[in-house]
């Protein structure tokens, strides 16, 4: 019997789903029904309820996913001491990240990461905020990046960058000209919005409040470039990190604008489980995101007459 068939049992448990423990085993679905019903068959007993609807434990099932958690995490801690005696930086890493960090933040330090350890694999996976907090704390993930990190329990966080947030609009609208706006002048607009339970809505909305202006979106949606591309048809303008504006402003597809007098950032944190020993990989990665990379400028091109 093997220990990675109690690895996948204890992820199925912890997740609660089988296609979360096949991701994370990068194994198939198929192939996690078939290690749970040749551990029942090696036992002798059921661990898993199959009378009812939801996931449910057996007696015996909640016994063995008690001692394999422990003999996996021990055996998990002893592979990664015995790689960092042997200074192997190898294996896989799953990241769990928002749209925004994940297309916009990770990859330059990504590319830098994978250069210098070529033989990681990093599987990225993009996620709504509170599902990446859910795969860190259930470890179908080892690393998740958020913005705006909330304590949780189980779960470590350490600030990644801050985001200055900016103001975004089409090249023609009447804002465009401007090169501050005030946030008195953004709420008397047609405003493009994230849906309500994203982090970062949150945020703007509390900038609004606290100007004393309540302001209802005109359209919402559940990520980033969605919300870009409802600007680059005028249908309203928004608040957006300026790190995911290196296209958009070259092209000249939307006019980025500052706040006048102030500005507004937006933390983005790193999120890991506590009391886990990390692989070399995983240490080396953490230490790469904590590396100073300069950003791509996203102001306005020179007019080539100037």
């Amino acid at each position: 019997m093997q220990v990675e068939a109690f690895k996948v049992f204890r992820d199925l448990v912890d997740s609660r789903s089988f296609s979360k423990a096949a991701r994370s085993n990068f194994i198939t679905q198929s192939a996690v029904s078939q290690q749970i019903r040749s551990l029942e068959q090696r036992f002798g007993f059921p661990f898993i309820d199959r009378r009812h609807k939801h996931f449910s434990l057996t007696r015996e099932g909640q016994l063995f996913y008690q001692t394999a958690k422990k003999i996996v995490v021990e055996f998990e801690a002893l592979q990664h001491r015995i790689a960092a005696v042997r200074n192997v930086v190898g294996g896989a890493i799953r990241v769990s990240t928002v749209y925004s960090i994940g297309l916009h933040e990770l990859p330059p330090y990504l590319k830098r990461f994978l250069k210098e350890f070529p033989s990681v694999h990093v599987h990225v996976e993009y996620r709504r905020s509170n599902q990446v907090y859910d795969d860190v704390a259930e470890g179908t993930s080892d690393l998740g990046l958020v913005a705006y990190p909330a304590p949780r329990q189980r779960i470590r966080i350490e600030l990644f960058r801050r985001d200055r947030l900016v103001v975004i609009c089409h090249p023609k609208h009447p804002l465009a000209g401007r090169g501050a706006v005030t946030v008195k002048a953004v709420a008397a607009e047609k405003f493009i919005g994230f849906e309500p339970d994203i982090p970062t809505r949150k945020a703007v909305d509390r900038i609004f409040l606290e100007y004393g202006f309540e302001v209802t979106p005109v359209m919402e949606f559940d990520n980033i470039e969605t919300v870009k591309r409802a600007v680059e048809i005028d249908a309203g303008i928004s608040i957006v990190p300026r790190s995911t504006l290196a296209q958009e402003v070259a092209s000249r597809a939307l006019v980025a604008l500052e706040f006048k007098g102030r500005e507004f950032h937006r933390p983005l944190g790193i999120l890991y489980k506590g009391g886990r020993v990390h692989s070399p990989a995983m240490r080396r990665f953490l230490e790469t995101l904590k590396e100073e990379i300069v950003p791509p400028k996203t102001g306005r091109r020179r007019s080539r007459r100037a």
